[in-house]
């Protein structure tokens, strides 16, 4: 089976070379890993330490980013290479500070392995969540170097617990030890006889945490509200715009203010969305000069700020629940307390799925539905009040996962001289 995998792997990757002379994405995937190898030389210290933490894209990058500042702050000897698959990922954290070297992952053939490994030569590997790579797992474990999975979440319908994953099995078993989010993974790698796991839980909730502690303000949203009922629109896509335009336009009073961050912030589709809006309405790009508080809604066309944006919300709407993709981030509203509402698309993900299951989180599966629950938080104090309470428990219940790891890989890492 692994010579029919390296065979794959080969053939794909001819594939996307042919693909790249017609898709931009495909061609920066390639485009990037290109020099990877020149890049490590160039930019790590063979007389230091080295920790590789790889990411499949931007999501298991923020559930790594605690590890990688906990590394940083506690054991700032150690050189910190961090990977992406994606593009996405890539794209968005290629200048992260709190690491020496930001590169694609190459290819996974037998070839890269060898010599990924042997340039970076890291005393410690950390895989985020999922993406298990056979090539590189395997020359982990003939270099005996620990190899750890952070924040892994498991199903019952991945090759692993298949008949035919046997071969796949036999990788995953050269993982030193895995934390994973929730006791459904640690009974599945039990099932075939995995049982260095810890069930740690996501720590993404630490690293939301730290938003509140942080405390940082944002004063043209403190004017922008000014004293009034706030709902913050996070991550929002056309499907989601739609319906909280038709509410802002035929149904809102002029006590409530609306935030709308959008996911696309292409400019056409910034002036097409405000364009739609009835109501007194200002771009975020567009504040300086003007009396903020005269407006009713706020459209956020930049990216960074939305987490600074939430303390200030009284209810957030979370956006992409009525897309193919599903629901984005809903804890960096959580962690604020704050009663949360998305689309009907979210079951691929578990803290949206618990916080719905604890009632923090209200589905709608229309435009009615929306409205109806956007009125009763509008006018219902106390209802807000007590689904701000389980979303603010929710989160708390959670922390910890990066001490749980810490404590186990310290280890491995070296305190600075």
């Amino acid at each position: 089976m692994m010579f029919l995998y390296n065979v794959l792997i080969y053939v794909a990757s001819f594939l996307l070379r042919l693909v790249a002379f017609f898709n931009p994405k495909i061609k920066s995937f390639l485009d990037g890993r290109r020099n990877v190898f020149e890049l490590l030389k160039k930019s790590t210290d063979p007389t230091k330490p080295v920790v590789w933490i790889h990411a499949a894209s931007l999501g298991e990058f923020e559930q790594g980013r605690p590890v990688i500042e906990e590394i940083k702050k506690e054991y700032p000897q150690n050189q910190i290479v961090l990977s992406f698959f994606s593009p996405s990922g890539y794209e968005v954290r290629k200048n992260y500070e709190l690491v020496d070297v930001v590169c694609y992952l190459p290819m996974d053939t037998t070839q890269n392995a060898k010599e990924f490994i042997k340039i970076v030569n890291p005393s410690l590997a950390i895989f985020i969540k999922y993406e298990f790579w056979p090539n590189y797992l395997q020359q982990l474990s003939q270099k005996k170097i620990p190899t750890y999975l952070i924040s892994g979440i498991f199903r019952k319908n991945q090759m692993f617990f298949k008949p035919q994953g046997f071969w796949m099995r036999n990788h995953l078993k050269t993982i030193q030890h895995f934390f994973v989010q929730d006791d459904y993974s640690k009974e599945l790698l039990k099932s075939i006889d995995i049982d260095a796991v810890t069930v740690a839980g996501d720590t993404r909730f630490d690293r939301v945490q730290k938003l509140v502690e942080a405390n940082e303000k944002l004063f043209f949203v403190e004017a922008f509200k000014g004293d009034k009922y706030l709902l913050v629109a996070g991550s929002t896509w056309l499907e989601d715009e739609e319906k909280l335009v038709s509410y802002i336009n035929q149904n809102a009073t002029e006590n409530e203010k609306f935030i709308i961050a959008p996911h696309n912030i292409k400019l056409a589709d910034i002036e097409k969305l405000s364009k739609s809006i009835d109501v007194p309405t200002v771009l975020f790009s567009e504040k300086e000069g003007k009396i903020v508080e005269d407006y009713q809604v706020m459209i956020v066309d930049t990216i960074g700020i939305l987490s600074k944006i939430y303390r200030y919300a009284d209810v957030a709407y979370i956006g992409g629940g009525y897309t193919k993709s599903g629901v984005h981030n809903t804890l960096e509203a959580a962690t604020y307390g704050l009663p949360i509402v998305i689309g009907p698309n979210f079951k691929k993900f578990k803290e949206v799925q618990d916080l719905v299951t604890l009632k923090g989180c209200v589905v709608t599966n229309n435009e009615n539905e929306l409205r109806t629950f956007l009125e009763k938080m509008y006018q219902d104090r106390e209802e807000r009040k007590q689904k701000s309470n389980i979303t603010k428990k929710y989160v708390e219940q959670n922390l910890g996962a990066t001490q749980k790891i810490m404590l186990k890989i310290a280890k491995y890492l070296e305190y600075e001289k």
